[in-house]
């Protein structure tokens, strides 16, 4: 029992899970599960309750039974107690209090990243005002690679999408060339298939590589379908990159998706031995989004962001390339309006990086949701400043075949310029080789002779 008294009323919480949910920021996700707080003097007083809690708590009381899930028996059996040592005294308030020291600087946010578990990252992110969970995610720094380095300090990368309704191999084709002129795909050069077609599926995968080996470039592809489509189509030969999975944050959750750790695991080992990666070895891509749990009936009562959190889990033992959180994709029942899909990533983002996870967000909604572009150049912005290490390249912000807004190639480079960011090192290189961008990473005007089109007409 959790508790705490407000003008001689007294705020009782049965649980750690039930102190989670209450003193999580409003939003309409935890509304729908009926399990957020009633007023915002409730909340308030869970948020100073949790502000007390030891963070050992954390690795005593679980808030889906070790026994049910087999994500909490990863959280508890991966712990490191080693990195827990320089926190371990520390209540939730006092680490975020000491998250946002000084002398917490990378280095420091490096050593103990083993040692935080999803449900504490998440209770101190509830303590956070935005500006917070922007201040301590900019010291993070979560490096990863396969053919080029993303994530490095000073640099930000796009996911190319060139999504086409009917997966038509010309379509596909000509945004990816449209996206790569505009200086896109470093992060990687990715497909969500119309259908999960085998057959589809190698197609695709096969137009990707040939235009990466016709041109020499320096990044990753990846065709967004399930893994055990994937695992399909590597014993066949096909050329994967990298191996994709949407995860959630519970057991069940998973079950709903298809999956299990035990495929994740076949799934890494397979990708891993193709070898594949000429710099790297990190061949796994990871997507998420607050409210999956929930959409699945799958929360056991657990707030939408503990339940993302949890999620970050099961991504960070694959060590994977990149996570994307697709924070405001699955739409208005779960993050209502652009308040809350940009408090959604700005929380996503801190605790993936916290827990050392080189966390991308898709700044997106659903054409119902209660949000506009404006709100999207805020949070793009916003998580420029935070270090996020990469989001969506998209023709036009608008995805034809998923049917939603995201960001556009356009934005990518607006935020380039005013933040003084370069794309990974080794694409940078490659784009002025090209002719595409200049010494300073300005788009150059457009060369007929320029190989990429060249190449593309012949």
């Amino acid at each position: 029992m959790y508790k705490f008294t407000i003008r001689n009323i007294v705020y009782r919480f049965d649980d750690l899970k039930s102190l989670l949910a209450k003193a999580s920021p409003y939003r309409t996700g935890d509304v729908l599960a009926g399990i957020c707080a009633e007023s915002y003097e409730e909340r308030v007083a869970a948020q100073i309750a949790l502000a007390d809690v030891p963070l050992k708590t954390f690795l005593n009381e679980a808030i889906i039974p070790y026994e049910k899930d087999e994500i909490t028996r990863l959280i508890i059996d991966s712990h490191d107690d080693t990195a827990f040592n320089l926190i371990s005294h520390l209540t939730v308030g006092e680490f975020r209090d000491w998250l946002l020291s000084d002398e917490t600087d990378t280095a420091v946010l490096k050593t103990i990243e083993a040692g935080i578990t999803p449900e504490m990252a998440a209770a101190v992110s509830k303590l956070m005002r935005n500006q917070d969970l922007i201040a301590v995610a900019k010291k993070c720094e979560v490096v990863t690679r396969f053919r080029n380095t993303i994530g490095l300090k000073g640099h930000f990368s796009t996911r190319l999408q060139p999504n086409h309704p009917t997966d038509d191999l010309k379509g596909v084709a000509a945004s990816m060339i449209d996206g790569l002129l505009y200086g896109s795909g470093d992060a990687v050069i990715g497909i969500n298939p119309a259908t999960d077609s085998p057959s589809v599926v190698m197609n695709l995968l096969k137009l990707i590589d040939n235009v990466r080996l016709q041109f020499e470039i320096p990044t990753q592809s990846c065709v967004l379908s399930h893994l055990t489509t994937t695992l399909e189509l590597i014993n066949k030969g096909a050329p994967v990159d990298l191996c994709f999975q949407s995860i959630g944050g519970t057991e069940q959750t998973n079950t709903s998706f298809g999956i299990n750790m035990a495929l994740l695991d076949e799934a890494y080992q397979a990708a891993l031995s193709l070898n594949r990666g000429t710099i790297g070895k990190n061949v796994m891509y990871f997507e998420t989004g607050q409210g999956s749990e929930l959409s699945a009936n799958a929360h056991h009562g657990v707030d939408q962001q503990t339940c993302e959190a949890r999620a970050y889990a099961v991504a960070r033992r694959y060590k994977p390339l990149l996570v994307n959180t697709v924070v405001g994709f699955i739409g208005p029942e779960y993050l209502y309006d652009g308040k809350q899909i940009i408090r959604a990533a700005l929380e996503d983002h801190f605790c993936g990086k916290l827990l050392g996870l080189p966390m991308g967000v898709d700044i997106c909604y659903t054409n119902h949701a209660e949000a506009d572009q404006d709100d999207m150049d805020n949070l793009l912005t916003l998580l420029g400043v935070a270090g996020c290490n990469f989001i969506m390249g998209i023709p036009g912000s608008d995805d034809i075949m998923l049917n939603y807004q995201s960001t556009s190639f356009h934005d990518a480079l607006y935020l380039r310029k005013v933040l003084g960011l370069k794309p990974a090192p080794e694409f940078d290189k490659w784009l002025m080789k090209q002719g595409i961008t200049d010494e300073k990473g300005n788009l150059l005007p457009v060369n007929p002779g320029n190989k990429l089109l060249a190449g593309i007409i012949k």
